[in-house]
């Protein structure tokens, strides 16, 4: 006796004949998402719409100067581009600043061991180096990571994002990341 596993589109509810007729889609943004991305499978014939309705979006970030938490936007490329006027937003890019400064070089020379920093200090926690993140400064970053990225910033070097999920890890800044996905969501 033999057995047959049949598969269904999560979407429609229809069997997929074929394993090669199944596409995973990954949802990374929905506002029903409250643990991050989700996958569900689906028939190569109900791609195709899902293509057709894609739209053609722009991701920004709004940093107001009151240093408060930017606010992530997405609109249709077609109304941002009418932002520029008569101009070309193409062109209007390219001659854009970098959004991030650049990394200062690294010293030739070592720091001798009297000189080395504390990055478990408030002064030193959440500056770039290649050693190991010490519980003590991911606390530091937890507790003040908007003083933190205050400093870093005015110091030209680059900010600690909870969008940016290596950062996240290497702080432990897991449960902010999400207190700041999930209000952006109720938003």
């Amino acid at each position: 006796m033999g057995q047959r596993v049949v598969r269904f589109s999560d979407l429609t509810n229809n069997i997929i004949e074929h394993d090669e007729d199944v596409v995973r889609v990954v949802i990374e943004q929905h506002p029903a998402l409250t643990d991050g991305p989700v996958e569900i499978e689906v028939s190569c014939d109900e791609v195709e719409p899902i293509r057709k309705g894609a739209l053609s979006v722009v991701s920004l970030k709004l940093y107001q100067g009151d240093g408060s938490t930017p606010e992530a936007v997405t609109m249709e490329i077609e109304s941002f581009n009418q932002l520029a006027g008569e101009r070309d937003m193409a062109d209007v890019i390219r001659r854009a600043e970098p959004a991030y400064p650049p990394r200062k070089q690294a010293r030739a020379v070592s720091v001798p061991t009297a000189e080395k920093l504390d990055y478990a200090t408030l002064e030193h926690a959440g500056k770039p180096h290649r050693g190991k993140t010490t519980d003590a400064e991911k606390e530091i970053v937890r507790n003040h990571l908007d003083k933190i990225n205050e400093r870093l910033a005015r110091d030209g070097m680059r900010t600690i994002s909870l969008d940016d999920p290596e950062m996240v890890a290497r702080y432990g800044l897991e449960s902010l990341a999400k207190d700041s996905s999930s209000s952006y969501l109720d938003s």
